[in-house]
């Protein structure tokens, strides 16, 4: 199945229909996806089909034969979800495509859309720069998402500022979730200067909450593409180092592996879902693997985690 490049989604106007594309995209792959399995029938469900509510699929029968059934009696509570956005000045990065604040705010959107035509709450925390409070309260109203979108939109447009961590943010988040289960979702490219963020996240799953980490990173950071004398420049202060990529490019490779593999370790420990997510893959694909993890683990009962190396 083809989705739509990361970068055509920049040349679409606004926010609302780009997280239409996304959210369309990925739940017209989820549809089309050749799936084996028996062919056993459920008398009180139907095999779903676009249009019908995420919220009503029975993950434990897709784990079972690997093909999506809505439940046709059953009415879920609604969920509180807590969308947590990396707005800070290492977001901006962009090698060859989207930065990659672009490519978590787009998944943020799609995220939002899906969650509110499933009649959810959807709050939105942005963090980076201390000075700037982007903060949208859980609502579930389709003129909610104009609120939320304007928001995003405009971080967007900006860009990414400032070095505040993670951890803040996920803490105000705890505050405002309370003692009511909550979905969190944070996506971010987790370069901080400590490890708080992991802790916190933690704390979240421990509570109850249902969190889950989207590790957005942009090619050049995965793959070290550089050649020839560089100058690179922090974007979170004003140091810069001039270097010949070749000569460090084997012992960057090593220490950005350990990081990594310390990221998802971290969180698979804490139970806490894990995806790690290049900018160059399809936006469409991200919520799709999602999706898919998550019916495969809720029917298997364990914590999943989705890295692309």
């Amino acid at each position: 199945m083809s989705f739509l490049d990361p970068k055509a989604l920049a040349q679409v106007s606004g926010m609302p229909l780009r997280a239409r594309i996304i959210v369309e995209g990925a739940l017209t792959g989820m549809h089309r996806a050749r799936l084996r399995g028996s062919s056993v029938e459920f008398a009180e469900h139907k095999e779903y089909a676009p249009g019908d509510e995420i919220r009503h699929i029975d993950w434990k029968a897709y784990a079972k034969v690997d093909r999506y059934y809505v439940k046709q009696f059953e009415q879920e509570s609604q969920l509180t979800a807590f969308l947590v956005l990396d707005a800070s000045a290492s977001m901006s990065y962009a090698g060859k495509g989207l930065t990659k604040l672009a490519y978590a705010s787009y998944l943020v959107a799609a995220l939002a859309y899906m969650l509110v035509q499933q009649r959810d709450r959807v709050g939105l925390v942005a963090f980076g720069d201390e000075r700037i409070d982007s903060y949208v309260p859980p609502r579930a109203r389709p003129a909610h998402l104009g609120d939320l979108f304007t928001v995003l939109e405009d971080i967007d447009r900006r860009g990414g500022h400032g070095a505040e961590p993670a951890a803040r943010a996920l803490d105000r988040v705890a505050e405002l979730a309370g003692c009511k289960r909550a979905l969190v979702v944070l996506a971010s490219d987790l370069l901080e200067r400590d490890a708080d963020s992991l802790v916190v996240l933690r704390r979240l799953q421990t509570r109850g909450h249902d969190v889950t980490v989207f590790h957005v990173l942009d090619p050049d950071e995965l793959e070290f593409p550089f050649q020839g004398l560089t100058r690179f420049e922090s974007l979170e202060d004003q140091r810069a180092l001039l270097v010949e990529p070749d000569g460090m490019r084997r012992a960057y490779l090593r220490r950005l592996q350990a990081f990594l593999d310390r990221a998802e370790r971290a969180c698979v420990d804490a139970g806490v879902a894990y995806q790690r997510v290049p900018t160059s893959q399809p936006v469409e694909r991200t919520l799709l693997d999602f999706i898919g993890m998550r019916a495969r683990l809720a029917g298997a009962g364990r914590t999943w985690s989705s890295s692309r190396r």
